[in-house]
């Protein structure tokens, strides 16, 4: 078998002539001028770089120039910094502005309120505990008792009209007349006596507390007449009194429970409002400002003369 097959079948005839030491020393010396290549062949030399290409060398032609973006400089970050200072000083001039408003309108008199009452639905100022003096806190929040007092007596009156009317011993005009006792009633007992009272302990102005005075006296009658309701409107139906329940009692029993709590409720209401006046005036005539009141009037009467 080794006779008959190479020992390796792969292998050339053909000798690598730099296997020999011999060779590969002259081929050295050669290369450098001597030996082993003719001195007749020119020999290579050392080729300098080409130069570099643009990038878009394949996109852009050569005689077109180049488009510089530019990216910003000095000049533009200066700009902008003058501008940002520009509009900082607007701000602040804008601030004093507004602060000097603010204060001018204090001196004036003028208060800056905002609206949390009620917590729902914001609509109105309303902040004993801060701008109430301590000393009178207790007597705004007997008024402040008095007026949610007022609102509830005008809400459970329309119920009551309400239910007359379903029920059959009232009629439609009863129910319109207890729409219009809430719709008028609700603000007018704020803008014509809680809200002066309330400026009144606020700024101590006794010309304000002579306009609680006046209309809350207005407020004591009309609750009055709304407990005993006599048969003056509509039958007296349209509040819920004494009188109008009494009468009910024959017709529908449950409509006259319901008048004869509202009986109560104006009765309590009434009371509350009688202590709270006389404590309003008790206040007002110890603090001095029944005699500020007087002058202030005598003041106005003699200029009003002149």
């Amino acid at each position: 078998m080794a006779g008959r097959y190479d020992s390796n079948p792969f292998d050339e005839d053909e000798v690598n002539p730099f296997s020999d030491p011999v060779v590969r020393a002259q081929a050295g010396k050669s290369s450098y001028g001597g030996g082993f290549f003719d001195k007749n062949v020119p020999q290579v030399t050392t080729m300098s770089p080409l130069p570099h290409e643009p990038i878009f060398s394949g996109s852009v032609a050569s005689n077109e120039a180049t488009v510089d973006i530019p990216l910003g400089g000095s000049k533009e970050l200066k700009q902008k910094e003058r501008e940002l200072r520009a509009k900082e000083e607007e701000l602040k001039k804008r601030e004093k502005e507004l602060k000097r408003r603010e204060e001018a309108a204090a001196k004036a008199g003028i208060l800056i309120e905002d609206k949390n009452w009620p917590p729902f639905v914001p609509i109105l100022h309303h902040d004993i505990a801060n701008d109430i003096p301590a000393h009178t806190q207790q007597l705004q929040y007997h008024a402040y008792w008095s007026w949610l007092g007022i609102l509830f007596c005008l809400l459970w009156n329309f119920i009551c009209t309400t239910v007359a009317w379903i029920a059959g011993p009232g009629d439609v005009l009863i129910w319109l007349m207890g729409i219009i006792f809430v719709l008028a009633g609700y603000p007018g007992s704020y803008f014509l006596w809680y809200r002066p009272l309330y400026r009144a302990m606020r700024s101590d102005s006794a010309l304000k507390f002579g306009w609680f005075f006046l209309f809350y006296c207005l407020h004591i009658g009309f609750v009055g007449l709304a407990a005993v309701a006599p048969p003056i409107f509509f039958k007296g139906k349209s509040l819920a009194g004494l009188w109008p329940a009494i009468g009910l009692f024959g017709d529908n029993v449950l409509v006259a429970i319901f008048y004869v709590l509202g009986c109560v409720f104006f009765s309590l209401e009434l009371l509350l409002s009688i202590w709270v006046i006389k404590e309003v005036y008790d206040y007002f005539r110890g603090s001095g400002k029944a005699a500020q009141l007087k002058r202030e009037a005598a003041g106005g009467a003699f200029r009003a003369a002149i």
